[in-house]
């Protein structure tokens, strides 16, 4: 890098002041001493930079699990890791690499907030693990937690996240429903096609009860019947179909084909090893559910014809 942009930054990092707004209410200015600015352009390429060097390491330990000769120890996004190993040892090896380099960059690791999952293998759970410790204090052992705003289970299972989107669903669909009570029916439809239908994460989903599945299915099914204040028995597949508004197991088909779609083309070696097993579970799954509403569809569409 030109030491003329080196020098900028610098200056631009240890001159700049913060205040804390609070009740329209200004704080005394203070200046930042670590960390980068939030929401800056530059932020997430200089933070690049400074972990870059960890996650290379952690990589090039080949400690963790593996996919074809891949080794995926480590998963990153901005400030979130997550470790990956097939047993305790491992493990330990890898928090110990993250400890040395946290203690030569400055870097301190939130203990409270860190947190040990151990999966179950083949229906299993093993009781008898020894704790893992970062920085000298054990971290706790959950059966789930919360990344990127999606819920992982040690049990694999995804009814947890289902039950969390249906709640969402819940929340976003009573408040357009109230708010934009009197606007027309396009607009209203708009709204739903922008707040309803998003499903955050819903293409991960593999492993889950029908249960679950079919009750985030009526939620849907509800909230655009209580948007349009149509009867609560009428039929979902015609109202969709009048409203030209794609349904429940539609919007599930168009999720899963697009993540399929991206990861295929993706230049990511730990993707492309995923995608080129043909025991993928997740591929699997997709498929089956293409294949299976297709199914369905054609078979509706028989049995229509056979009784006209």
């Amino acid at each position: 890098m030109p030491k003329e942009l080196v020098q900028i930054f610098k200056y631009w990092y240890a001159t700049q002041l913060n205040v804390v707004r609070w009740s329209g209410v200004y704080s005394r200015p203070y200046g930042m001493e670590c960390g980068v600015r939030q929401g800056g352009l530059t932020s997430p390429k200089l933070f690049n930079l400074y972990v870059n060097a960890l996650i290379e390491e952690l990589s090039s330990t080949h400690v963790g699990c593996h996919i074809d000769e891949i080794c995926l120890n480590n998963i990153s996004y901005a400030d979130d890791m997550v470790l990956l190993s097939a047993s305790a040892c491992g493990l330990s090896k890898l928090l110990g690499i993250c400890e040395r380099y946290a203690l030569s960059h400055g870097l301190v690791y939130n203990t409270k907030k860190s947190e040990c999952m151990v999966f179950q293998a083949r229906g299993r759970c093993l009781d008898n693990i020894p704790s893992v410790k970062l920085n000298g204090t054990p971290l706790r052992r959950v059966d789930k937690f919360k990344y990127l705003g999606h819920f992982v289970t040690s049990d694999l299972r995804d009814d947890t996240d289902i039950e969390r989107e249906r709640r969402a669903l819940s929340v976003r669909a009573n408040m357009i429903a109230r708010r934009f009570a009197r606007c027309s029916r396009d607009v209203k439809i708009t709204l739903f096609r922008a707040f309803c239908t998003s499903f955050y994460t819903c293409s991960l989903w593999v492993f889950y009860s029908q249960k679950q599945y079919s009750a985030l299915r009526v939620q849907y099914n509800n909230a655009f019947r209580v948007l349009l204040g149509l009867p609560r028995f009428c039929s979902a597949s015609g109202m969709f179909a009048e409203a030209r508004v794609d349904c429940f197991f539609t919007t599930m088909r168009k999720r899963c084909t697009s993540l399929i779609g991206r990861v295929r083309v993706s230049p990511n070696s730990i993707l492309k090893a995923l995608t080129d097993r043909y025991d993928c579970r997740y591929l699997n799954h997709c498929t089956m559910v293409h294949f299976l509403i297709l199914w369905l569809r054609v078979s509706k569409s028989a049995i229509c014809v056979h009784l006209k």
